[in-house]
């Protein structure tokens, strides 16, 4: 078949076999383009055609290209499209404490096409399904990915509930293994980064026997292991949450050196059982938080590594002027350590008449460890009067007569206890770590009856993951009589350390080991297919294809795995208990059709649909409709509409109610606060701290999608193409745990969410799932390449480019849409950047190729904490607004050594940080001065790959 002007100025521009979202298209692959092309399943369609004939936007990044760009794991991909949203779906953005829908995501990476959620992206490998993580059962974990083994992704920007059914709405993204590889080969990466910290490694072999169309089999074996190594926030200096002359400061009075608290859980040398300190000498301002590094004519709290004066304005806490904090974003990893070990093997048998039998079994074995600030130790039900620093601590007359030469009205106190918040550096670190074994045995056949297309399938998958403690878990009674005892100081000058007796004291309360908890999720499916020519039209054949698929999903939790009359508290260990969930299952069955009519020589319209039902949830019916129209040579016309659903995940549907305290300081009642801004000198505007309730509800509905697309493709010439595409996502029924700002703001509508005690206060809101309102998101999504030759070579430049026209949102269908999300700070979900691109240029002249590639993404405006919000106080260099991100990397390789390839190159040329950004959650204490949706933490590093084929 001899292509057209359009489809290979297509092919080489990387919109059929190549991408151009910044990985140029090598020669090798160009020169491919022009040769006859086979007939192929794309991802999108189960009609076998060229694929220059597809009608939606398709995606293709071969393995050279994934190569080149010394990307060795599916996170680092995804992270690199412009068409996925940036969302908190990286380990990166899970690396500290976490709550509501994101705990128990221990160890997982998704991807978010468009920005409409993990769980409604659908990730394949080789077409068909995989497992979900095990620990959440919602989303496919892309560290299960064998990415040694990947020959090409496949990227489908379009809905795909009419054939693949449920989580298609976002896209697809189809990892496409190798096959019919004959030799050995050998293969090992390192990507070093200039700054200590963050480095990946990976050693791969990969083995094939057989040649399929000269010995009729085929067998393939692929193993590798793969390591990234933790990267600390003290290893990188853009992470200081001190910046309060920008809008920045911690909240959190928990230090090193602890910081001494009035209480109302007993008499202290600030309180008589009172939450109010005393006044300040002269003044009506009580003292509620005193660090004695802070006070007037100390040493300071940055005496102490990692410590700062408390902002108290900013929080609008004046109670606690003289407080210290500490930087716990510096504790917290920005890149958890991951060990990565799978394994490919895959039999494939020609067995004559145009048929093939293969079976393939796939597994992985994925270690995370995440690591975060040592626990808080804080006066509360946990720490009773009994724990506090008594009299015959070492540093008690120190930490009494400094606080009492600035309060006299204390004197009378002496011998009283000391109340305090301290942070238990001596703990350790808080460690999960998350091992997680999935495996797919896969058995199939495709071949040819008559005319037809047919393939079959049956598979079994699972996904087990299990998290363990690890250090800074403490058993709370135990350590609460050692802190008692006042051996353990918690009043440590710089340079002191803890005795040995205090040491061995603090390390007999470990609760390292204890397992927190595990869950499963296992897929059993069955498949079939068949496609061919219904009949011949004028203008060619009509195509068609018609199919079923057969599933049973099934998922349990076990939340705490100690015996029920053996439990023991662990100090903020976040146990899940009243998520245990019995082993619960659905079962899918599904019918489709697709059929592909040419109206015309130049106009074909492709019409699919799917029945599906769902035990359950009953039936559910969804059609898509594709245009594809070549009015001239040098043009392509296409346009989609189709509709989708996604079902509740299990953990949506089962989940039991968790009741977490809200610390953070920007909650009002928004029955007394018109504002909503936290304000303690207006009337009605304190700032209130509710439990907040969060979990599933069995009533859950699926949530619905409608969508469509228009686009055009231009080449007037071989060397030229571009590319425009609009698109539109409405979601109907949104599956979702509405955020806090949303029940503010909508207080009338939600007001059954606000529960109060009988004074009429807030003392819960309700925060668990439900089928609320809608979404709406629109785009465009652009591209260009051209080529050429120069000197003795050849050189590719390209761009890809996303635009976000709009993303927002209404609370339920009674609501009117509220204000534009994009480029507006959230703190969690999908972060609506306006424009992202990708651009590169590449040459290659014999032996060598080079590649220089750009990430760009667009600024937004920042997240605003109480102290400016209220306009108490006035940062003197703040700036609302978060600078754009942009990044260049260069890459060589040479292939002029034998059986021998080598590739170098070096990623974020320039060393840039990520810019400042205020995300910081004051509930949690989470996050800092950088966001992880959006940037790369690690720096300016060197790549380096070997392949040694042995033939």
């Amino acid at each position: 078949m001899k292509l057209t002007r359009l489809a290979h100025c297509l092919a080489q521009a990387g919109m059929i076999t190549g991408s151009i979202t910044g990985f140029a298209l090598p020669a090798q692959a160009q020169q491919q383009s022009k040769e006859v092309m086979q007939k192929v399943e794309i991802t999108g369609s189960s009609i076998k055609r060229t694929s220059a004939e597809g009608a939606l936007p398709l995606e293709i990044i071969t393995r050279k290209q994934l190569e080149a760009a010394g990307i060795v794991t599916a996170e680092q991909l995804i992270a690199t499209l412009n068409v996925n949203g940036n969302g908190s779906d990286n380990l990166a953005s899970n690396a500290d404490v976490t709550t509501g829908a994101q705990r128990g995501n221990n160890g997982a990476s998704s991807a978010n096409l468009r920005g409409q959620g993990a769980d409604s992206t659908l990730v394949l490998l080789n077409g068909r399904r995989i497992a979900t993580h095990g620990m959440k059962g919602a989303a496919v974990d892309l560290n299960s990915i064998p990415m040694a083994a990947v020959e090409r992704v496949e990227i489908l920007k379009d809905g795909a509930s009419a054939i693949y059914g449920t989580d298609a709405i976002g896209g697809v993204i189809n990892f496409i293994l190798r096959k019919n590889f004959q030799g050995i080969q050998a293969q090992t990466f390192a990507d070093l980064t200039q700054s200590p910290g963050g480095d990946i490694n990976r050693v791969s072999l990969l083995a094939g026997f057989g040649n399929l169309d000269s010995d009729n089999y085929n067998v393939l074996l692929t193993a590798s292991h793969s390591e990234n190594q933790a990267l600390r926030g003290d290893q990188r200096d853009f992470v200081n949450t001190f910046q309060p002359d920008r809008g920045l400061s911690v909240d959190t009075r928990g230090t090193p050196f602890a910081t001494v608290f009035a209480t109302s859980l007993g008499n202290t040398i600030l309180s008589n059982k009172s939450n109010n300190g005393p006044l300040w000498p002269g003044s009506n301002q009580s003292a509620n938080a005193i660090n004695i590094l802070n006070l007037p004519g100390a040493a300071g709290c940055n005496s102490i590594d990692g410590m700062s004066a408390y902002d108290y304005r900013l929080w609008d806490q004046a109670a606690s002027r003289y407080a210290c904090a500490w930087d716990t974003g510096r504790a917290a990893v920005l890149q958890q350590s991951v060990k990565n070990n799978n394994f490919v093997s895959r039999a494939t048998l020609n067995i004559g008449g145009g048929h093939q039998v293969f079976a393939e079994l796939l597994g992985s074995r994925v270690e995370v460890a995440k690591s975060f600030s040592p626990n808080q130790i804080s006066p509360g039900s946990s720490f009773p009067a009994s724990s506090f620093y008594p009299k015959t601590g070492a540093a008690y007359d120190m930490v009494f007569n400094a606080i009492a030469a600035q309060i006299p009205s204390i004197r009378s106190n002496y011998g009283l206890p000391i109340a305090y918040r301290w942070r238990c550096m001596e703990c350790g670190n808080r460690e999960i770590n998350t091992s997680t074994d999935a495996a797919r045995l896969q058995l199939g056949a495709d071949g040819q009856l008559g005319q037809w297309d047919y393939r079959v399938g049956l598979s079994r998958a699972y996904s087990e993951s299990q998290s363990t403690l690890g250090s800074g878990y403490n058993y709370t009674n135990v350590l609460a009589s050692a802190l008692g005892s006042g051996l353990i100081n918690p009043f440590l000058l710089p340079g002191q350390k803890q005795s040995q007796a205090a040491m061995d004291l603090i390390n007999s309360t470990s609760a390292k080991g204890v397992v927190l908890y595990g869950g499963k999720t296992t897929l059993t499916q069955a498949d079939a297919a068949v496609s061919g020519a219904l009949w011949k039209l004028p203008a060619g054949p009509l195509m068609a294809a018609f199919g079923t698929d057969l599933r049973r999903e099934q998922y349990s939790f076990n939340g705490d795995a100690r015996a029920a009359n053996a439990r023991p508290a662990i100090l903020n260990a976040p146990f899940d208990d009243t998520n245990a969930l019995p082993t619960v299952s659905r079962d899918i069955r599904a019918l489709y059709a697709e059929f592909l009519i040419p109206v015309f020589k130049s106009l074909e319209l492709t019409v699919a649909g799917r029945q599906d039902h769902y035990s359950g949830f009953g039936n559910t019916f969804n059609p898509k409709l594709a245009l594809r129209y070549t009015p001239v040579e040098q043009v392509l016309l296409r346009a989609s509409y189709n509709s989708g659903f996604r079902a509740p995940s299990f953990n949506q549907l089962f989940n039991g109610v968790t009741e977490s305290p809200y610390s953070g300081k920007d909650l009002v009642d928004p029955a007394t606060c018109a504002g909503l801004k936290a304000d303690s000198n207006k009337p009605g505007c304190a700032v209130i701290t509710p439990n907040i309730l969060s979990g599933g509800k069995a009533s859950l509905g699926p949530e619905t999608a409608k969508q469509a697309s228009l686009g055009v493709v231009w080449a007037p010439l071989s060397q030229f193409s571009m590319n425009l595409d609009l698109w539109e996502i409405r979601k109907e029924n949104s599956i979702m745990a509405v955020d806090l700002n949303t029940l503010l703001q909508n207080y009338s509508l939600f007001k059954a969410q606000f529960i109060r005690d009988a004074g009429g206060n807030i003392v819960q809101i309700d925060q668990r799932w439900v089928n609320a309102g809608a979404s709406l998101t629109r785009g465009i999504e652009v591209g260009a390449s051209a080529n050429g030759k120069l000197w003795n070579g050849k050189w590719t430049a390209g761009i890809d480019g996303s635009y976000l026209l709009e993303k927002k949102s209404r609370p339920n269908n009674n609501a009117p849409y509220g204000s534009s999300e994009v480029g507006r700070y959230t703190y969690t979900g999908d972060l609506g950047l306006r424009w992202k691109h990708s651009a590169y240029f590449s040459y290659s002249e014999g032996n060598w190729s080079s590649t220089l590639t750009q990430i760009f993404r667009s600024g937004y405006k920042d997240q605003v904490l109480p102290g400016v919000a209220n306009g108490l106080i006035t940062p003197a260099n703040y700036n609302p607004d978060v600078k754009s991100y942009s990044i260049f990397n260069l890459s060589v390789t040479y292939n002029g050594f034998k059986n021998l390839s080598l590739s170098a190159g070096i990623k974020n040329l320039f060393n840039t940080d990520p810019p400042f950004a205020i995300n910081y959650d004051s509930n949690s204490g989470a996050g800092s001065s950088w966001e992880p949706r959006v940037a790369d933490p690690r720096g300016r590093s060197v790549t380096m790959m070997a392949t040694y084929t042995f033939k």
